[in-house]
């Protein structure tokens, strides 16, 4: 009985270590709009530049309290060993409730996907921030990384699709885009992951943007989880594999 308090205890004093590293932060534009987001330093006070990974949360998440997005995956990036190996910026930003990172149409009859010519509000604030950090820290520009699971799985495709030139990889979990556009994002290195028993978001909707991307001559990794529903994030982000892969990425 000892030894199950001392892990728990272990455990939650990991995560809460990890969530510390994340600074408190908010992005307001020029009309007065704002996005609550956190964010992990490395230690930049040096004459390098170092990568950017952008994290977006699913939809239980949304929200106001700036704290609730750091609850899955994120952290994986943020321990002592994943810094000290890959130093890095990171930002989590918060969705505000009831809004969305996507901006899609559905097919009533077959469940496609087709993406909206503008972006949501919320997609635009991040880009605008991605921007401003980029101006402001050692950011380097070839090696901004994009992941997101469920509702971020879709945002993580509706940025890549399009701002197809601003991401050096990307990672969507348990996420689904406009299959239609694969040809414009081919030259992205992507890693899809999906549980093939998800019952919130059809693990069909990876496999067809495999399928697309594959068609289109892209470079894609594919991971199906046999017997994994909708957390299929808890093994992607604990992927050492994926982390190593995703950290060589950078724009030719």
């Amino acid at each position: 009985m000892k030894k199950i308090v001392l892990v728990l205890f272990v455990v939650g004093f990991t995560v809460n270590a990890q969530t510390s590293k994340f600074s408190f932060e908010k992005y307001t534009n020029t009309k007065g709009e704002s996005l609550n987001y956190r964010m992990v330093f490395p230690d930049y006070d040096t004459i390098r530049k170092f990568p950017l990974v952008v994290f977006l949360h699913g939809s239980g998440e949304r929200g106001n309290d700036n704290k609730a997005q750091l609850k899955w995956g994120i952290q994986n990036f943020a321990t002592d060993e994943a810094l000290s190996l890959h130093p890095t910026f990171i930002i989590a930003p918060q969705c505000p409730k009831n809004k969305s990172w996507a901006n899609y149409t559905v097919n009533d009859k077959t469940g496609d996907l087709t993406i909206k010519p503008n972006p949501t509000k919320t997609m635009e604030l991040l880009v605008d921030l991605i921007h401003q950090l980029v101006k402001k820290y050692a950011i380097d520009t070839n090696r901004i990384y994009i992941t997101g699971l469920s509702m971020g799985g879709y945002g993580t495709y509706d940025i890549i699709e399009r701002f197809p030139n601003l991401f050096a990889a990307a990672v969507p979990v348990c996420g689904a885009g406009d299959s239609s556009k694969a040809s414009t994002i081919a030259h992205i290195p992507i890693w899809i992951f999906h549980g093939a028993e998800d019952a919130a978001v059809n693990p069909h909707y990876s496999l067809d943007m495999f399928n697309a991307l594959t068609k289109a001559g892209a470079h894609i990794g594919y991971t199906q989880y046999p017997e994994v529903g909708h957390f299929s994030w808890l093994r992607a982000y604990s992927d050492k594999q994926m982390m190593e892969w995703l950290f060589r990425q950078h724009l030719n």
